[in-house]
């Protein structure tokens, strides 16, 4: 114990402060590392999506080569797209017989199985984009064909003529052009560049058929 001998005889100037706070330093946090919906009111949630959901919708009306669409995917938009074009078809002429539910149907799967079809093409072709993601582009950018049916249905209202067919056939080749650049706008820098026109086709084909349905509708007398 005689190496502690001289602890004793040690005493502590009282100049010296021997009180202090201790901070130990921590990385910064992101607010947004914290952020859940579960702490916020249904109703901002519902403002939130709304408000995400009008943002793209502003994309593809002004569509350029950007990621912005592919961020933030979801389907809320692509199906309130697809369940407004199908019932703005519902009631044709085709159908009139069975009350609109066949045409309701068969818009409803020809635009999700066109779009799953055209997603795996461009996974086969070696794209970069996800499922999810390919499918949110796809159906956000119905969104001119729906403007274009809600014109058409328009000028049905009046009476059959070459005139109307004419305007319609401007309207729904201007939607149609829209809707495939928009949509190969946004995929463009996802696929591989000596397969760009393997992809684009599918996709020419998928809105020329959605073009082709509303062009062709004729209300039920």
């Amino acid at each position: 114990m005689s190496q502690f001998a001289g602890l004793s005889d040690i005493s502590i100037s009282e100049d010296i402060p021997v009180e202090g706070d201790i901070s130990v330093p921590v990385g910064s946090q992101n607010p947004d590392d914290d952020f859940s919906t579960l702490d916020e009111p249904v109703k901002d949630t519902i403002l939130r999506d709304l408000r995400a959901v009008g943002q793209k919708f502003v994309h593809v009306l002004y569509p350029k080569k950007s990621s912005a669409l592919l961020k933030d995917w979801d389907l809320w938009g692509p199906l309130l797209l697809c369940v407004t074009l199908a019932l703005m078809l519902q009631g044709g002429s085709a159908d009139s017989g069975e009350d609109g539910r066949p045409q309701f149907a068969e818009v409803f799967v020809i635009i999700w199985f066109g779009s799953v079809i055209i997603t795996l093409n461009s996974k086969l072709l070696g794209g970069t984009i996800s499922f999810f993601q390919s499918l949110c582009v796809l159906g956000y950018c119905i969104l001119p064909l729906t403007v274009a049916m809600i014109v058409c249905r328009i000028v049905l209202l009046g009476a059959l003529s070459s005139v109307s067919f004419v305007v319609r056939l401007i309207v729904v080749t201007a939607s149609f052009s829209w809707s495939t650049f928009a949509s190969t706008a946004f995929l463009a820098d996802s696929q591989p560049a000596n397969r760009k026109a393997l992809v684009v086709y599918p996709v020419f084909l998928f809105y020329f058929v959605i073009g082709w349905m509303i062009l062709t509708f004729s209300p039920s007398p």
